[in-house]
């Protein structure tokens, strides 16, 4: 089997950018792609950091920019930025000019891959790989390998999340693919758990952290993941299935519209 790439890039840089960058700097060099200087600084100092921390991680091995010409030799280029379709296609398509040579991947969590790649002109190039945060620590990406892709990148695909040390399941062309389809239902179910009932959002999660044994309370977890980016994870699924387990709660959506995103920003369900 191939071991993927070795001239891997990632275009984004927040979280997800700067986790994947890191894990990749275990492999090899890595260039991040970020949109600004100021952006570039941040991303720089987290993707290092988070590299200086994993056992084989090298700092110096992410390399950050902000010319996209620096891209040119990539074998693989990532797209990690925020989950807006028009925005996504955007960048999908000037990567594909820039890149000309390098196989394309997304980790969008709730797009159509085939989508994203025929309104970006990448039918044959584009491939889905979520990977899930903190991506340092989360051992699986769900991948997404569409008909028609040229042969090979599905080998190098699977190859390269093998070399990262993450467990590749293959996964349907579907909105929200495996994990969320599956996990925004109960997310939501929280949520409005917590609009009837009037509950604490400690309370809620400690039922489902102390009588059901997960690792984190839903609440928790939605902070987790940024408010605005759970919301529109719900709306892309609902988009598509119509299925009110799938439509965000009003609840969600006033603290979205209060900026109120979860960790990121400082308050959500909980203050931090």
């Amino acid at each position: 089997m191939s071991d993927g790439y070795d001239r891997p890039a990632v275009a984004g840089s927040g979280v997800i950018a700067c986790g994947l960058a890191a894990c990749a700097s275990a492999a090899g060099r890595v260039h991040l792609l970020a949109r600004s200087d100021a952006s570039a600084w941040r991303a720089e100092e987290q993707a290092q950091a988070a590299a200086a921390k994993l056992p084989d991680g090298d700092p110096s091995r992410v390399r950050v920019t902000t010319d996209v010409d620096d891209l040119v030799d990539s074998d693989l280029v990532v797209e990690a930025i925020v989950e807006e379709l028009q925005t996504k296609v955007d960048l999908l398509a000037s990567l594909g000019v820039a890149c000309a040579d390098a196989d394309l991947a997304t980790t969008t969590s709730a797009l159509r891959i085939g989508e994203l790649a025929k309104r970006s002109d990448n039918e044959e190039r584009l491939f889905g790989l979520h990977v899930f945060n903190p991506v340092q620590r989360m051992d699986l990406v769900e991948l997404c390998l569409p008909d028609g892709l040229r042969p090979g990148i599905a080998e190098r695909a699977r190859g390269w999340c093998s070399r990262l040390g993450k467990t590749a399941v293959e996964v349907p062309d579907q909105t929200g693919f495996v994990v969320n389809r599956l996990l925004f239902p109960y997310l939501f179910d929280a949520v409005r758990m917590l609009e009837a009932t009037g509950m604490s959002a400690e309370d809620v999660d400690a039922c489902m952290t102390l009588g059901a044994a997960h690792p984190m309370g839903p609440l928790k977890l939605l902070d987790f993941v940024g408010l605005d980016v759970a919301m529109a994870i719900g709306e892309a699924l609902h988009e598509e299935t119509s299925a009110p387990s799938h439509d965000p709660p009003q609840l969600l959506r006033s603290l979205v519209s209060e900026r109120k995103l979860g960790r990121k920003s400082g308050a959500g369900f909980y203050e931090y």
